[in-house]
């Protein structure tokens, strides 16, 4: 199978001599639903961040479907989908500009983002609260929608940091549900928990 991501070597130090990840080897095949376990501090989000260009490493190598990072920073965001694990977005906005405004960061133009929109709208249950300002929404709808936004450009990664925190158990459940559904369909998928049973 082709690679999705490659990691080689990867190291982040702060400048108080503190190394957050020191020589840290990783290969995720395309197809992929792999889980990085940890606990709280252990470099998890550290990881994510580096890879979606959002801090920057010390030393190391990042491929990301055969596309060194370094040098293809902008094609690489593209390729990633990326579920942070705070919410992050506009809470005065409507949910449907939300996506479609991620959407243009990207590129695509506002007809082909609001058919995006649409459709990941109604399959995270959200169609009927288009409209409303995500101030309004459930924790477990910001969740849906925070899902939403990393899908509307349709990357060919998805990363997700502790995806399921602070949502109950029905929810946990049909968001599992649909990651399982976009990985048949040939998503590779990376995400973070510190639960063991999700890693399973």
């Amino acid at each position: 199978m082709p690679t999705a991501l490659k990691i080689s070597s990867l190291c982040k130090v702060y400048p108080n001599d503190f190394y957050a990840l020191k020589g840290v080897d990783l290969e995720v095949k395309v197809g992929d639903f792999f889980a990085l376990l940890g606990s709280n501090g252990a470099g998890k989000t550290t990881i994510i961040g580096i890879i979606c260009g959002l801090l920057k490493k010390t030393s190391g190598t990042i491929k990301v479907m055969d596309l060194d990072q370094d040098n293809n920073i902008s094609a690489v965001k593209s390729l990633i989908g990326l579920m942070p694990q705070e919410f992050n977005f506009n809470l005065f906005e409507p949910i449907e500009e939300i996506l479609i405004n991620q959407a243009g960061y990207h590129g695509i133009g506002r007809d082909e983002a609001k058919k995006n929109a649409e459709m990941l709208l109604k399959k995270m249950e959200l169609w009927d609260k288009r409209g409303d300002i995500a101030k309004t929404l459930s924790g477990g709808m910001k969740r849906r929608l925070m899902l939403a936004r990393a899908l509307i450009h349709q990357p060919k990664i998805l990363i997700l940091d502790e995806p399921t925190a602070g949502v109950d158990v029905e929810i946990r459940r049909s968001m599992w549900v649909f990651l399982q559904e976009l990985n048949r369909q040939g998503m590779s998928i990376i995400l973070t928990t510190h639960y063991l049973e999700e890693a399973e």
